[in-house]
């Protein structure tokens, strides 16, 4: 999980959350605003018809008992949320203002008192015992007009709606109250209130928000979904790179990134391109290691005539150290020429599996024991110190061996005849180092000596040597170091092999004090 939270594909997988989410929320919250917003309105507008249903009966009669039926035949009215505001049985002529009787209204609606009624017509109603409103007059005198149903607006609004003359909405307890007014005749008007409960205006609101955030949901899903499968191509195409190009570095030279077919369906352009590219340097990378084979057999063949001249000279100076030591050298130099012409014309597949490791201190008798010889020929004192225990290091024994030729191939051309030298082993518990010095006249400049093909060792000299070696220890995690030496005054070269990753202090550090340190660097 973690490694996928740093990969492209959850990068992917963020951004199309992010952009879906941003879009899915621009376009669903209007929507859900208008949603609620369209619930009200249908409420209102089913109260203003069941309001608009009494206005034919009320046009037709004022009888409450007539009323009371109508108003009991709407929804609201059977619910209990619609009632009816009559106006006074009879409204005040034009100028006289006085009742035309004293007895009272017909029908039971209380007669207004002498000297006419309130200005702007019926005054608002007051609630009675059973169920109705009786008005009382805005001016002075008793009720003006009855109600019919529940009443929940105060008699101020209804007073206001029937003399305005038009309707609107007020708040009450639980809800809103439509106050809706009706002409009953010329001069009277009605007021049908009908009460709209808070349920009524979010009915289906949560329903349509639960909705249009599923359908967000899924559009989030959706997306991540593709997301999901285009960083799979993406991610799968850039892998395949990865891992093709580790096992080239591995030197698994016949390996290609796939770019037709199955595996690279929906792979992007640009990645293609990086296919290629890799496969081409593939190409060109086996061509150049062919190349190289092919020169190294070709230029060990051309050895073979002054080998052969050289093998059957050395059979010519008939007997001794000098003469069998010069026949086991073109015998060691034949089988390294048939070794390398074996290699390069071996394809890599057909390598047979090698060892790696060997006893350093075995190697190192067996040199410095082949190069004694000359040594004594030329007069040259020598001693080797540190090689009568196993030392094991992880290298092969041909590279070693050829290691250590190198670095007493260098006192021998680098040093007069006669100039003594010495070979050091020194086991730790993590490395093994060889140490050797001469008693010549020490490098001049050491990191030049080190570089590849710098060194100026005269005539036969090609500078790659110390090179050589340096590589092999570096193979090993190891280092190589020229210094000067304590004990014999001249050059002295450091190898050091690792043996194990952890580290000890020398075993033979006691020793190597007392005779003082042949390495040190200027």
């Amino acid at each position: 999980m973690r490694r996928l939270r740093h990969s492209l594909r959850w990068a992917l997988i963020k951004a199309a959350v992010a952009g879906t989410t941003m879009v899915a929320l621009a376009f669903l919250i209007p929507l859900g605003l208008m949603v609620q917003q369209t619930a009200r309105d249908r409420a209102f507008t089913a109260a203003e018809r069941q309001a608009a249903a009494l206005g034919p009966a009320l046009a037709i009669t004022t009888d409450q008992d007539a009323i009371a039926r109508a108003v009991a035949s709407t929804d609201a009215g059977a619910q209990g949320r619609m009632a009816v505001h009559l106006p006074p049985a009879e409204a005040a002529g034009a100028g006289a203002g006085a009742l035309s009787g004293p007895g009272g209204a017909a029908g039971g609606v209380a007669a207004s008192a002498p000297g006419g009624t309130a200005p702007g017509g019926a005054a608002p109603a007051g609630k009675v015992s059973d169920g109705t409103e009786a008005a009382a007059a805005a001016g002075s005198g008793p009720a003006a007009g009855t109600t019919i149903g529940e009443v929940r607006a105060l008699a101020a609004d209804v007073a206001s709606a029937g003399g305005q003359g038009r309707s609107f909405t007020v708040e009450v307890p639980g809800g809103y109250a439509l106050l809706q007014p009706v002409a009953v005749d010329t001069v009277r008007t009605a007021v049908v209130e009908v009460f709209v409960a808070d349920g009524d205006l979010t009915r289906g609101v949560a329903t349509a928000w639960q909705v249009l955030s599923g359908v967000a949901l899924g559009l989030v899903a959706v997306s991540v979904l593709v997301a999901d499968r285009m960083g799979a191509r993406i991610v799968g195409s850039a892998r395949r790179l990865a891992a093709a190009a580790r096992s080239l570095g591995a030197g698994d030279l016949a390996v290609r990134v796939p770019v037709e077919g199955k595996q690279a369906a929906g792979s992007p352009e640009e990645l293609r391109e990086a296919a290629h590219a890799f496969n081409a340097m593939a190409d060109r990378v086996v061509q150049l290691l062919a190349a190289e084979r092919e020169l190294a057999a070709d230029l060990s063949h051309r050895l073979r005539t002054p080998l052969t001249v050289l093998r059957l000279n050395a059979a010519s100076l008939g007997e001794g150290d000098a003469a069998d030591a010069t026949r086991h050298a073109v015998a060691q130099l034949e089988r390294e020429v048939d070794q390398i012409i074996r290699s390069a014309r071996r394809a890599p597949e057909d390598a047979p599996a090698v060892t790696v490791g060997c006893d350093a201190a075995e190697v190192i008798r067996e040199r410095v024991g082949f190069w004694s010889a000359l040594a004594e020929d030329e007069g040259r004192r020598w001693q080797l110190a540190g090689a009568d225990r196993e030392t094991p290091v992880p290298v092969q024994r041909g590279d070693l061996a050829a290691a250590v030729d190198v670095l007493l191939g260098n006192v021998f051309r680098h040093t007069g005849v006669g100039t003594a030298f010495s070979v050091d082993v020194l086991a730790t518990g993590s490395s093994v180092i060889v140490l050797v010095g001469d008693a010549g006249p020490g490098f001049t400049d050491p990191e030049a000596a080190l570089k590849r093909g710098e060194g100026h060792g005269g005539e036969g000299s090609t500078g790659l040597g110390l090179d050589i070696v340096r590589k092999l220890a570096e193979a090993t995690g190891g280092d190589l170091a020229l210094g000067r030496s304590a004990v014999l005054g001249g050059a002295e070269i450091r190898l050091r092999l690792r043996s194990r990753p952890d580290g000890a202090a020398p075993t033979r550090a006691g020793r190597r004090r007392g005779r003082g340190s042949l390495f040190a660097r200027r």
